[in-house]
């Protein structure tokens, strides 16, 4: 009797830490238990300071078993801009890559809604075929407004997967523009998928998004819109060709292709570039100088976002915030000078004279 396929990975309960140590939880995520990998990813996204601090040891205890040790992955970004199909091709993607025997975790980073903090799409839904396959893993994540379109903690959860042995890691942002260059500071190769005949979203996706895009893949290359897909891979093509950073860079990259997720035509080539241009770079340590430069900005951003909380967290600050917002808003005093005014008073608590 064939083998049912395995449901879904389901939400694991709220305190995903309690009923084991987190050295079990370690040992566990590292022999490849599904469910021991969705329970450490809701630690890692976790804010409840318990949590956070058995996150810490959890991360200490896999140790270099994700992120550049034996067990890293190839790290994919993919992003676009709404209604171009990217959790339909990510699906045709990592379909292809399961057949082949690969092991493919999909982080989907969801938009979230500005009121309750969650996800307002849940890719899971959208990806029910791949999300069914035992060598597949998606788990999506709000993006609580983050800014460059990934969570908070998409890092943290990209090396658990890595010690779980996903040997392919299929990042989905939210698609937001600019911001996604954000999201090549986590990935080792970044694809900007694009629809056909878009003769102004040259401009809509901005240069920023552009020049950090390793790959355009032109989608929904099939029936009625091939032809189109095709001249707006050309378009694209000839724009490429003046972005070439001949340091980390093959000849042919960045390149453009037409794919359709729909038929799957072209989607095996997409993964052939990505491979080459991934090998091409780690061969020449390309790889691993871009991934410790990634580690670098992201420790200022965390530390960024620890001096605000700390700041923020602060009673006094707490209380005379929201005083100093309304004078603000009535012009009386300029956001500049109201902030200086505040981090003042929080110095002076710090550092109180005697």
């Amino acid at each position: 009797m064939p083998k049912a396929p395995e449901p879904p990975d389901t939400p694991p309960p709220a305190d995903p830490a309690s009923a084991e140590d987190v050295g079990k939880l370690a040992d566990r995520l590292t022999g490849g238990d599904r469910r021991a990998l969705a329970r450490a990813i809701t630690l890692v996204e976790s804010a409840r300071p318990d949590h956070r601090r058995q996150a810490a040891r959890l991360l200490e205890r896999i140790g270099d078993r994700g992120a550049s040790g034996s067990r890293a992955a190839l790290r994919v970004g993919l992003s676009g801009t709404p209604g171009v199909g990217k959790s339909t091709f990510i699906e045709a993607l990592g379909a292809s890559l399961v057949e082949r025997g690969e092991k493919v975790a999909v982080l989907a980073v969801d938009p979230s809604s500005a009121l309750s903090g969650g996800s307002i799409l849940g890719d899971k839904t959208r990806m029910e075929r791949l999300s069914r396959h035992p060598r597949a893993f998606i788990r999506p994540s709000p993006s609580r407004c983050e800014p460059g379109g990934a969570a908070r903690h998409t890092r943290e959860a990209i090396r658990l997967v890595e010690a779980a042995g996903f040997g392919a890691v299929l990042i989905e942002t939210v698609g937001v523009g600019q911001s996604e260059a954000a999201t090549a500071g986590m990935t080792d190769v970044f694809v900007l998928l694009l629809a056909p005949g878009g003769g102004d979203e040259l401009q809509g996706v901005k240069r920023g998004v552009m020049e950090s895009a390793d790959l355009i893949v032109v989608n929904k290359a099939d029936g009625e819109t091939l032809a189109a897909a095709q001249a707006t891979c050309g378009d694209y093509a000839g724009a490429l060709r003046l972005m070439r950073r001949r340091d980390r860079d093959p000849e042919g990259f960045p390149k453009a292709l037409t794919a359709s997720a729909l038929t799957g035509a072209g989607v095996e080539e997409v993964w052939a570039a990505i491979r080459e241009l991934s090998d091409w770079r780690r061969a020449r340590g390309w790889r691993d100088r871009l991934r410790a430069e990634q580690a670098r900005l992201w420790l200022r951003r965390a530390l960024e976002r620890a001096a605000v909380e700390t700041v923020t967290g602060d009673p006094a600050v707490s209380a005379a915030l929201p005083e100093l917002e309304r004078a603000v808003e009535r012009g009386e005093i300029l956001p500049d000078a109201a902030v200086d005014r505040l981090l003042a008073g929080f110095r002076g608590r710090q550092n109180p004279r005697r």
